[in-house]
């Protein structure tokens, strides 16, 4: 029987980084997925930060005019989430990328939703107005 001899003297990478960010460390701790418990390198885990209002919106109002205070700031939820990869594609956190786009490492834009206190541009009451 011959041996298989690869040709080429490397083999082909299909991300920069093996898909961790580990350059240098030998081991890293792992850490478990918020979702489904699965055991995740913790610097392969996907991670993102969320910042939520610990009263939902309904309730605000309520509790704004029942308060003795007039400028009383609600106090927030911080929860920093991790995931695993499969985890995060499944519920779109991250997206899955084709060949070229994956090389493209700057992260993308960041939309913000409006103000409460913007007036909403366009909508039923311009269309209303223009056709006046």
């Amino acid at each position: 029987k011959e041996a298989c001899v690869w040709t080429s003297g490397t083999m082909s990478k299909k991300r920069r980084n093996g898909g961790r960010n580990k350059h240098g460390r030998g081991h890293t701790t792992f850490i478990r997925c918020d979702n489904c418990g699965r055991s995740v390198p913790k610097d392969k885990a996907i991670k993102r930060f969320q910042v939520r209002n610990m009263v939902e919106a309904g309730c605000q109002r309520d509790m704004r005019e029942a308060s003795v205070y007039e400028t009383y700031t609600l106090p927030k939820l911080y929860m920093k989430l991790q995931y695993c990869v499969s985890c995060a594609i499944h519920s779109r956190v991250v997206r899955v990328r084709s060949r070229t786009a994956r090389k493209i490492r700057d992260p993308p834009p960041r939309f913000r939703g409006p103000r409460p206190g913007d007036k909403p541009a366009g909508g039923a009451g311009a269309a209303a107005a223009a056709k006046k």
